[in-house]
């Protein structure tokens, strides 16, 4: 997967610290010529198995693994694989506070969304404020709720689209190449989420804003994360939610 090889050979590599599973958060810690920093997604469902192969070689000693060793996880067909994966992506990644705005995606949306045809992939918790502000608003979503529209409707709407916002998620569930390839070239494209990747990289894809996260407080927020946080808990621990341009930094 091309977008994928391209995040990978722009990191820097570096000492995995420490690496958590949790109930609904996946963190890795690596220590790298920049400082240590941690990365943060949802984690991708394990499932259950009393018998087979292991879903997480070297578990017990992941700090065994380089950064990058375990960032190239993201390519795995285990989906918990690739949530350690995108994890260990979102720690290398360098970071560029000058670039970053305090915006949150809501209102972004709203900004670029105003007369426009808006679609949002992933129903997130402002959903209602949206569909009360935004004239022509559409959810899709794998689980669809209420108004929502099931992930088979992509293709007749998300190219009718003035601007599309959709999840971090479809980054480790490897849908977000087919979703970009069916946004309108002058659609303006959100990535957004704790999961979102915020590099540059996804600029050259069409995506036109990242709205993320970085984690300030890292012993905080693995201890979090370790006994079962929401996100809303997690955030309070010692995170900070912001919107980065890909092309900037």
């Amino acid at each position: 997967m091309k977008l994928y090889n391209d995040i990978l050979a722009s990191l820097p590599d570096g000492k995995i610290l420490e690496a958590r599973i949790g109930l609904r958060w996946t963190v890795v810690v690596v220590e790298t010529q920049h400082g240590t920093s941690c990365g943060l997604v949802s984690t991708l469902d394990a499932g259950h198995a009393h018998t087979g192969k292991p879903l997480i070689p070297l578990a017990g000693n992941l700090e065994s693994l380089s950064g990058l060793e375990m960032a190239h996880w993201i390519n795995s067909e285990v989906p918990v694989q690739r949530s350690l994966g995108c994890a260990a992506i979102n720690a290398l990644l360098p970071k560029h506070p000058a670039q970053w705005a305090t915006e949150n995606a809501e209102h972004a949306i709203l900004r670029h969304g105003k007369g426009k045809k808006v679609v949002l992939i992933g129903h997130f918790p402002f959903v209602p404020r949206l569909r009360e502000e935004l004239e022509d608003f559409h959810v899709l979503d794998r689980n669809p709720r209420g108004d929502d529209l099931p992930p088979e409707a992509a293709p007749q709407i998300i190219p009718q689209a003035g601007v599309v916002a959709l999840t971090g998620m479809t980054f480790i569930n490897h849908s977000l190449r087919d979703i970009l390839s069916l946004c309108h070239k002058n659609a303006f494209v959100i990535i957004l989420g704790p999961t979102t990747p915020l590099t540059p990289v996804l600029h050259a894809y069409g995506v036109d804003m990242l709205a993320g996260l970085v984690v300030e407080d890292i012993p905080a927020v693995v201890r979090a994360v370790g006994q079962g946080a929401s996100f809303r808990q997690v955030r309070r621990a010692g995170v900070r939610l912001v919107i980065q341009t890909p092309g900037e930094g």
